[in-house]
């Protein structure tokens, strides 16, 4: 397989394609095919809605947020610096996944993640075109051309997946989602829905 990472001075890489994603996730094509939902809706290790929002009790809890908040932090940055795979669907479109009223864009953390993912949907035989998107990018550019809320769903389904949502403070104020909780940082300000 060749790499591409060449890129036109507007966007998006040209796509590349990967064949044999059996052998990259060293499975076999199960018989019936999940929905992209309930691939999705597989175990995610660390689903970011809103660090800190939830019962606290005492000092540990407070602790414990601060602790998941810089986690968070760490997670966000090291994603929006990452390159990460975006596969497209039959129509040349982002691979979307429709959730809880949300809509997810599936990245992955490399070829192998994606292999995993197609073999979990039973569609691991056939050819998957993909380009390679820096998260910052998904995030800032991507997620606003989305018909209502969107986010991104890194490597869905795994155990190390991430989610990370329509919220202030991951995408662009103009389309986060107004969850009453205030911002990312502990703020209580006016945010416009979508």
């Amino acid at each position: 397989m060749t790499e591409n990472r060449d890129g036109d001075e507007e966007g998006i890489p040209e796509p590349q394609r990967i064949s044999r994603l059996t052998d990259l996730a060293g499975g076999s094509v199960p018989e019936a095919a999940p929905e992209p939902e309930a691939v999705l809706a597989a175990p995610v290790a660390r689903a970011v809605t809103q660090p800190g929002a939830g019962p606290e009790s005492g000092p540990e809890a407070g602790d414990e947020v601060a602790a998941a908040r810089r986690e968070f932090a760490r997670l966000l940055g090291e994603f929006r610096r990452t390159a990460v795979l975006v596969p497209f669907d039959h129509s040349e479109s982002l691979w979307t996944a429709d959730f809880n009223g949300v809509r997810w864009i599936c990245a992955f953390s490399d070829e192998e993640a994606l292999a995993r993912f197609a073999v979990a949907r039973g569609d691991a035989a056939r050819e998957w075109t993909y380009r390679t998107i820096l998260g910052a990018r998904l995030l800032d550019v991507m997620v606003p051309m989305l018909p209502g809320p969107g986010g991104v769903a890194l490597d869905a389904g795994s155990a190390d997946g991430t989610l990370f949502p329509p919220v202030a403070g991951i995408v662009p104020d103009e389309v986060a989602v107004d969850l009453g909780l205030g911002d990312m940082q502990g703020n209580s300000d006016e945010r416009g829905t979508r």
